[in-house]
């Protein structure tokens, strides 16, 4: 990992209990030089996270005793190749735990939804004049609203059970792999995306960025939202399209809190950056500060677990890396 990725990560009571486990651990934040690839011959196990390089078929050959590599970090998409799961090396991830902070963030994006509070904030022209002038922004309210969920992800699962915590409210879920009985345990019902978007006032993004989900939430799926409908993402900017959702915001129709954006950062000139109905976040939803020592611990819980040959919590296989964030 980088040396950032490895301050962040590592204060001293978590380098004690690492070298507890495995005695003379070594930070790198790359495995191409003569000296890192000297003591690669010999390792078993890494600790990966941001800034990880990709552990490709060349750098894996020289970890011929690569048994298991824990990622401190959610996705594995950037460093994981072919040539891990070939060799059956283990590898897990603290996406559970990076989730928490998203669902935290994406609960308090729909509820400020609901009172359209960002977009009242960045209004200077409707500041406090009497509820009676606040117009355009449809119904001010958190009691009984429809919200619409996609990707019954880790981060999707943790806000259907979060949204609990409102009065009422009727939680959809968007996504064709889910199991309905555990869509329905989590407090939701599973309907299809064309029957959900209709329905719901605040649209609520947590798909993975795949070939398959590259903006699917185009101009007809936008088109069919409610007027003044919120659209949060807070999973990949990809999913959405860019143009389309600045249109709908642009006409004032639509409203969009977005922690992340195609591309990242938007150019100077988009359109979603200067209107009022739009507030975005510099994609600060995941782990950070104090949140990063919980992934640390994710996967040290999960180093503890491997050598004691116990299940592992956050495994990610050959068979489930296709459908992985």
């Amino acid at each position: 990992m980088s040396d950032e990725s490895f301050r962040a990560h590592f204060d001293q009571e978590r380098l004690d209990r690492l070298a507890s486990l495995v005695g003379d651990p070594v930070w790198v934040d790359e495995l191409d030089s003569p000296a890192v690839r000297e003591r690669l011959a010999d390792a078993e196990v890494l600790i990966t996270s941001w800034g990880v390089p990709r552990l490709s078929a060349e750098r894996l050959a020289a970890a011929p005793g690569l048994r298991a590599v824990f990622h401190a970090a959610g996705s594995v998409r950037g460093f994981a190749a072919d040539e891990l799961w070939d060799r059956d090396i283990v590898v897990t991830s603290a996406a559970d735990a990076n989730a928490i902070p998203v669902a935290e963030y994406t609960l308090a994006a729909i509820i400020f939804a609901g009172k359209k509070a960002p977009f009242l904030a960045a209004d200077a022209s409707t500041a406090y004049r009497g509820w009676g002038h606040l117009t355009g922004f449809g119904d001010l309210s958190n009691f009984r609203r429809s919200i619409g969920i996609v990707g019954f992800s880790r981060t999707g699962r943790r806000v259907v059970e979060m949204l609990r915590t409102l009065d009422g409210p009727t939680v959809l879920v968007a996504d064709p792999y889910a199991d309905p009985a555990a869509v329905a345990a989590a407090g939701a019902t599973l309907i299809d995306l064309e029957e959900l978007l209709p329905q719901v006032d605040v649209l609520s993004l947590h798909a993975p960025a795949l070939p398959s989900t590259y903006r699917m939430i185009g101009a007809a799926e936008l088109a069919q939202l409610p007027d003044h409908a919120t659209v949060v993402n807070t999973a990949r900017g990809s999913l959405i399209d860019s143009a389309a959702l600045a249109e709908e915001c642009r006409s004032g129709r639509l409203f969009a809190i977005l922690d992340v954006t195609d591309p990242e950062p938007l150019p100077a000139d988009s359109i979603l950056r200067s209107v009022p109905n739009v507030m975005i976040t510099p994609h600060i939803a995941g782990s950070l500060g104090s949140e990063i020592h919980r992934l640390t611990d994710h996967a040290l819980d999960e180093l503890t677990r491997w050598l004691a040959g116990e299940p592992l919590l956050g495994r990610i296989t050959a068979e489930t890396f296709p459908l992985t964030a």
